[in-house]
């Protein structure tokens, strides 16, 4: 099972964060099928080719602080085991992942101005905002219900928010950080800061690291579309977030999962260079017998309760 946030939040369009409320009532559902193991374990029997039926581990990616203030109590409440993947680069910062930083300053800034041309690696983005410079709570209600995986922008900011998002995907993270900059000079200057979208303290990392429940395992070091770089480029972020992992907890880093789950051929080389023994992509696929160790799945879980995640985990343990 694959989470990532566990808050309230304001907007959610890519349908990564479960209430607190809803991830108790998940964990104590678990808790009860008795199905779930650590990742580590599952690991060892993709290896040995023996995988157990309707076994389950529980993952988090991107080391988000809400993981360890309101998750890390939970899983402890219910002894439940669980993997955290975490990048580098905000690790102890006051800063927002890119993403987060561009869905506030698109969505939810009060007043835009009303013309945008933007080049990002060769795709010029231009817009006329029109009637949606001032925000309004129309536009509010529209953004906090889109789901931008699925459903077409409901705004002309969300339609700016989408074009922009696909282009910087594909960057490094200086150029992300470049753009985003031209971005907060456009609007104003505006730098967000919000805690609650910030990432875990080393302190914070070898905290949970030190409980027998739990394992910290690799995410990048800067949360890089892994496959629309080169080999030299993706083992280099894997390196450094292995070695610096390694360094702050005193333990071998041997599970990866990739950001956005993107992946090629080099990438799973640059896996195995890194000296990582297994990798998780976001593929909905179970886990058998037959599954390659560096292209193993997961489900992203909904902020559900009992009885919907109940039939979407009888639907994925089937499937």
């Amino acid at each position: 099972l694959m989470y990532h946030r566990i808050a309230h939040l304001q907007a959610d369009v890519w349908d990564i964060a479960v209430s607190p409320e809803n991830l108790e009532e998940q964990l104590k559902l678990l808790k009860k099928t008795g199905r779930v193991i650590p990742l580590k374990e599952l690991v060892k029997e993709v290896q040995n080719k023996w995988v157990k039926k309707n076994s389950i581990a529980i993952t988090f990616d991107d080391g988000y602080v809400d993981n360890f203030h309101i998750a890390k109590p939970l899983l402890e409440k219910y002894e439940l085991p669980a993997t955290f993947f975490i990048p580098t680069i905000n690790i102890g910062q006051q800063k927002e992942f890119w993403w987060d930083e561009l869905e506030h300053l698109i969505l939810f800034e009060k007043q835009l101005p009303e013309y945008l041309s933007i080049n990002i690696n060769g795709n010029k983005i231009e817009l006329d905002l029109v009637d949606e410079q001032q925000l309004n709570a129309e536009i509010i209600s529209k953004h906090i219900a889109w789901k931008a995986y699925e459903q077409e922008p409901p705004t002309l900011r969300a339609s700016l928010f989408y074009k922009i998002w696909e282009a910087l995907k594909p960057l490094n993270n200086e150029q992300q950080q470049e753009h985003l900059e031209i971005l907060r000079n456009w609007i104003g200057g505006n730098i967000s800061k919000r805690t609650e979208y910030q990432c875990m303290s080393v302190k914070q990392i070898k905290e949970i690291e030190a409980n027998s429940l739990f394992t910290v395992e690799a995410h990048s070091e800067t949360h890089a579309a892994l496959a629309f770089h080169d080999k030299s480029f993706q083992k280099k972020e894997l390196e450094l977030n292995k070695f610096f992992l390694e360094k702050i907890m005193i333990k071998e880093i041997k599970s990866l999962a990739y950001p956005y789950g993107s992946n090629n051929k080099e990438t799973i080389l640059a896996a195995m260079d890194a000296g990582f023994k297994a990798a998780f992509t976001t593929e909905e696929e179970t886990i058998t017998n037959k599954s390659e160790p560096y292209r193993l799945g997961r489900f992203q879980v909904k902020n559900q309760n009992a009885l919907a995640f109940s039939n979407a985990l009888e639907k994925w343990i089937t499937m």
